[in-house]
């Protein structure tokens, strides 16, 4: 978000346009970044951010004069999530696959041009992937970004695969539009989608859809792992697995 999008004319949509720079930046954001980051003139800021607090929405930290998010908002976050099922009926699920795996197992839902990180169980290994959820990913370079447009609707995933940035995160991402339609399509045939040091370096994934009983997707599982210890063909042999999960909770999650 940036103060050159079109500042919210009206005080609810300026002090959730605070509210989410907030949850953006969970180490704290100060009032000056705000204001700049939110195109909000620093005295409207102060005004709603301080609204923000007194809901306990939003915390202020006085020793670095930071704001950051508050009980009240993280209260709010896990009741969503038990709403949409990611914690009590996802989690148990995503375990078991990483028992299965010994890796982490990622769950994330298309947010926009971008894929939102709602869930993530840690591997028992030593070197391992980490994953923080209410983060935003890259969709051209993830492979659960791919799994997501490849099962998008038409029309969505036509648009996508013409407004996503093509940013080079790693030593492998998609930067040519042609590539990546034809790796998206190539995902939407044979069920899953990878990805080879394309997000970070060191890093491969592999990703398949869950997909509601009306054949929606409704969010990718993924499994991902060090490079050094995983080859592709050990992350594509993990396939099984999570579409069997992924065939679970298409069934269990609250149909949305």
């Amino acid at each position: 978000m940036s103060a050159t999008s079109e500042v919210p004319a009206d005080v609810v949509g300026r002090a959730i346009r605070l509210l989410v720079l907030v949850g953006e930046h969970p180490h704290g954001i100060t009032l000056s970044e705000l204001s700049r980051a939110s195109g909000v003139a620093v005295s409207t800021a102060h005004r709603l951010v301080n609204s923000l607090c007194r809901e306990g929405l939003v915390e202020f930290e006085t020793a670095g004069k930071r704001y950051k998010p508050g009980l009240r908002l993280f209260q709010l976050g896990q009741q969503a999530g038990q709403v949409y099922g990611f914690a009590g009926t996802a989690l148990p699920v995503m375990q078991r696959v990483t028992r299965q795996t010994e890796e982490a197992t990622l769950m994330s839902v298309l947010d926009g041009t971008r894929h939102l990180y709602v869930h993530y169980v840690d591997g028992p290994l030593p070197v391992g992937v980490r994953s923080d959820p209410g983060r935003h990913g890259p969709l051209h370079c993830t492979s659960m970004g791919k799994v997501l447009m490849a099962f998008a609707p038409e029309d969505v995933r036509e648009d996508l695969l013409d407004r996503v940035e093509l940013t080079p995160y790693g030593p492998r991402s998609i930067t040519d539009r042609d590539v990546l339609r034809e790796e998206v399509a190539r995902a939407a045939g044979r069920g899953y989608a990878t990805a080879d040091e394309e997000h970070h370096a060191g890093l491969r994934a592999v990703a398949v859809p869950v997909l509601r009983p009306d054949g929606t997707v409704f969010a990718a599982l993924s499994t991902a792992a060090p490079a050094f210890r995983r080859s592709m063909d050990d992350m594509v042999a993990m396939v099984p697995v999570l579409r069997a999960a992924a065939e679970e909770l298409g069934v269990r999650l609250p149909a949305r």
